[in-house]
């Protein structure tokens, strides 16, 4: 099964992206693993917030495919520990052929349009983290439920 994680704007702290290399450089052992970066949109200085989730919402619609299994990081989604959100991961990766797809959003959230398309929503905490932490965060996790299916010695009960 092919992942795919869209994430809105580049990460601009190095130490991030060196974070993020890593874990999906880990990744790659276990699963087709890409992560697809919408470009930041412009102006949004003479922008409401409404028009940027929009304008954002449109690129992120316009890469997902009728048959995808899309999930939401939102900050109201289901929370999981990390085994079971490696079981949640077999279940899915088990279930289907699809591409299972990850958005995380930009500053501002998501428009309606994408609420509105895509109904699964997940959260990794309820504290609130930036942006471009998430992303971090996100793909330690995913590595994390690989490590776990594949009973590697990286979590600990």
């Amino acid at each position: 099964m092919k992942i795919l994680l869209i994430v809105v704007g580049k990460t601009d702290q190095q130490w991030l992206v060196d974070g993020i290399k890593q874990y999906v450089d880990r990744l790659t052992h276990f699963c087709q693993f890409e992560m697809q970066v919408i470009p930041d949109i412009r102006n949004t200085k003479n922008m409401d917030q409404n028009t940027q989730k929009t304008r954002e919402g449109e690129l992120i619609l316009s890469l997902l495919q009728p048959s995808d299994d899309v999930w939401l990081m939102d900050d109201k989604g289901r929370e999981m520990a990390s085994v079971e959100m490696a079981r949640w991961m077999e279940k899915r990766m088990g279930a289907s052929s699809k591409r299972l797809v990850f958005i995380i959003g930009g500053p501002y959230g998501f428009s309606k349009d994408v609420y509105d398309r895509v109904p699964g929503r997940l959260s990794l905490s309820r504290m609130t983290f930036s942006h471009q932490m998430v992303r971090l965060i996100f793909v330690e996790q995913l590595y994390r439920a690989f490590a776990i299916l594949n009973n590697l010695p990286y979590h600990h009960e």
